[in-house]
């Protein structure tokens, strides 16, 4: 299937590793051109090197933060006119709401809801000009269903998620879609640093768990990244302008409701 969208420029956000380089390299497939971001340059320049390899797209790889007004400048500086933008960034840490303080809620706040409104607001007077646009968020199945040791997750996540909503509807007539990708357990560096964190807990090995959470799921087994990637792209397609204000929840049927 064609999604149409050869030829067009993304910015995809904390991309070196795990579900951010999944999307990367599933949108180098259709043609996009890749502006890519993290902080680590040489992780980065690994993997824009993998996708060019792989896809003989063009890559740019723009090492930095993307939390801080630094990071977001150097993206925009060198996509300045993104057709598609995937917002994605490292999650909060685990851990007791009691121990975390002000300043733990605030860099989780400005990582995981403000820079992704930050970057949406760059980016998204210019895509309704150009009467398209494609953003997609990477959230978390816990908008849904609340993960309890990942607090500070799940409120930024879900304060993007209520931002996304109302501003989703107001730009769709514009042919820009602004929707959001739900993760449930995928096989990243994410995924096994949460088992770590249980195992060290529980003193239990890091293999038990993760087999564990695997048996949990209805699907019988942890994600794919290049799953979640095809499905981004699938979001990216032009023929997907009808879909706008979504929450796609990719968990393997965890979430357990007659609708979701």
């Amino acid at each position: 299937m064609d999604f149409g969208i050869k030829g067009k420029k993304a910015i995809v956000c904390a991309s070196s590793k795990g579900l951010g380089r999944a999307c990367a390299l599933a949108l180098a497939r259709e043609g996009v051109e890749l502006v890519i971001t993290a902080r680590t340059a040489s992780d980065l320049e690994a993997a824009a090197a993998m996708i060019r390899q792989q896809t003989g797209a063009k890559v740019t790889a723009v090492a930095g933060d993307i939390s801080t007004e630094a990071g977001r400048a150097a993206a925009l500086a060198a996509c300045p006119e993104p057709d598609i933008l995937v917002n994605n960034n490292g999650g909060p840490p685990h851990g007791d709401f009691r121990e975390w303080t002000r300043e733990d809620w605030i860099k989780a706040l400005d990582g995981n809801m403000l820079t992704p409104i930050f970057l949406i607001k760059a980016v998204v007077d210019g895509m309704i000009a150009r009467k398209f646009g494609r953003i997609v968020n990477i959230t978390s199945a816990s908008v849904k269903s609340p993960i309890p040791n990942l607090g500070m997750s799940n409120g930024a996540r879900a304060g993007l998620t209520g931002f996304v909503a109302g501003l989703a509807r107001q730009v769709a007539r514009h042919n820009v879609t602004i929707n959001n990708l739900l993760p449930g357990p995928f096989l990243t560096d994410r995924l096994r640093s949460g088992a770590t964190h249980t195992a060290q807990q529980q003193g239990r090995s890091v293999d038990d768990v993760l087999a564990e959470r695997a048996k949990a799921s209805p699907a019988g087994r942890v994600g794919d990244p290049a799953e979640f990637g095809d499905a981004c792209a699938f979001l990216c397609a032009a023929s997907s302008g009808f879909i706008v204000g979504q929450n796609l929840l990719l968990d393997g049927g965890a979430f357990n409701s007659s609708m979701s």
